[in-house]
């Protein structure tokens, strides 16, 4: 089946992922989640190019025919055999094929089939899809044993500094420099913080970034994101079965006003009069679970181990997408961020959502903390050993009162040291690590890194 080729290909690190998974002996069909226009397709043409002899993409929305391949049953053999019968030009060589089954939330009963080809063993498979989150209890449960899952994002900082024409060796000498806290210089650190705020204003959703590196402005850009956001939309109403769909937008379209706000955790009075959290807390996961939003649950105390201490009743919630974000705000708050690059009533708001997006693409948990009746309150938390790290977002280079009371407190044992996201350079004092902001998707590879061995300069 021919494609037509993206114009330029945009290098992602998930990739690497796949390669591992086809390198592995005993790997199993894989289900790659992730929000809508994210790339999964792309990546895995891609993949199979240089990898695989025969590629059968097979795409459930836009080719509903195949749905009739488990007509005889769900065996390999069965499958493969009808797969035939529809396309006959299509090889099935053993060991040297990749069947691709897209878009199966249209389709989900065809994860029966994943037991059978995993325990044959002469193809590979993978099946992927859009807000397949949202189907994937129920096709856990039909293959469960036989398949595995991965989750893919938009593109991180990293992955637009690697399109942008940045090597490998360059990005390791700059996490180099934060490994030994050494200053980047006003020179390093200005350019990256533009090309970080050029980011942030694009997000990373591949059709954005493509327009953007190859006719090199702006032009067209926000039509894109906004049509990906009408996009979601149309999904909600095509895909939330027992959910009201109305509920799923209100909560959607109020993320980036509520963010604006002094007090950022997600209030569902702001979306509904008297909102109960047992009728909208399906609905937060709906959006989750379709990789639109992030989830950022409030810790009862800040101790380990993280997870242990998550509240799920009181939580923020971020666009998975800070450029998708940015296209929801009225015309006068875009002109100040895109143009003035001034983020105005939105600093603490909208530089929250670049982190909190970056440290999930990263592979890290959100969780915060705000102590009851009083100013403590930390933006992040991660964890590095047996260190719980408090992980402060700045909209400039200000003082950091909740993270000093935290440091010198007995009260917060398992908090040694902390970490604040700056407009601003490299720097260690005071057990506090002043970092810019452009740096984020370093942090999950700098803290495990800390954890065996690395010091502070």
């Amino acid at each position: 089946m021919k494609h037509k080729k993206p114009e330029i290909f945009l290098e992602r690190k998930f990739e690497t992922f796949l390669v591992d998974w086809k390198n592995r002996e005993d790997r199993l069909p894989l289900i790659i989640k992730g929000a809508r226009q994210v790339g999964k397709t792309e990546i895995i043409r891609h993949f199979s190019a240089d990898r695989y002899s025969s590629f059968i993409e097979i795409n459930f929305a836009l080719e509903p025919a195949y749905k009739a391949i488990t007509r005889d049953g769900y065996s390999a053999e069965n499958i493969v055999r009808n797969i035939s019968l529809i396309e006959p030009r299509f090889q099935f060589l053993e060991h040297d094929t990749l069947i691709f089954f897209d878009e199966i939330q249209e389709f989900p009963e065809i994860a029966t089939c994943f037991k059978s080809f995993a325990q044959q063993g002469k193809f590979d498979v993978i099946g992927s899809g859009s807000l397949l989150g949202i189907q994937l209890k129920k096709i856990e449960s039909i293959s469960v044993g036989y398949q595995e899952t991965a989750v893919m994002h938009s593109l991180d900082f990293e992955e637009f500094l690697t399109a942008r024409g940045y090597r490998k060796e360059q990005l390791e000498e700059l996490y180099g420099n934060l490994v030994e806290s050494r200053s980047f210089g006003d020179v390093v650190n200005g350019t990256f913080e533009r090309l970080f705020l050029d980011y942030v204003t694009l997000g990373g959703m591949p059709e954005v970034v493509e327009r953007y590196f190859l006719r090199g402005t702006f032009e067209g850009t926000l039509a894109i994101q906004r049509r990906i956001i009408s996009d979601y939309r149309s999904d909600v109403r095509k895909y939330a079965e027992g959910l009201d769909p109305q509920r799923i937008v209100g909560v959607f379209e109020s993320i980036p006003a509520q963010l604006a706000k002094e007090n950022k955790k997600f209030q569902l009075s702001c979306v509904e009069k008297n909102a109960r959290y047992k009728d909208y807390w399906g609905c937060v996961e709906w959006l989750n679970d379709a990789g639109i939003v992030n989830i950022c649950k409030m810790m009862d105390f800040p101790e380990l181990p993280i997870i242990a201490h998550l509240n799920a009743a009181k939580y923020k919630l971020y666009m998975a997408d800070s450029g998708l974000m940015l296209s929801m705000l009225d015309e006068e708050s875009q002109e100040d961020i895109r143009v003035r690059r001034d983020l105005g009533t939105w600093k603490g708001g909208f530089f929250e959502n670049i982190i909190a997006e970056a440290l999930v693409k990263a592979g890290a948990t959100l969780a915060y903390y705000k102590k009851e009746n009083s100013t403590l309150e930390m933006d992040f938390f991660l964890r590095s050993g047996e260190c719980l790290v408090p992980v402060e977002v700045k909209s400039t280079n200000g003082k950091s009162k909740s993270m000093r009371t935290m440091l010198d407190s007995e009260h917060y044992k398992d908090i040694k040291w902390g970490i604040k996201l700056v407009r601003g350079d490299v720097g260690f004092n005071d057990n506090i690590l002043t970092i810019p902001q452009w740096c984020a998707f370093m942090l999950p590879r700098l803290l495990k890194d800390k954890a065996v061995g690395y010091s502070f300069k």
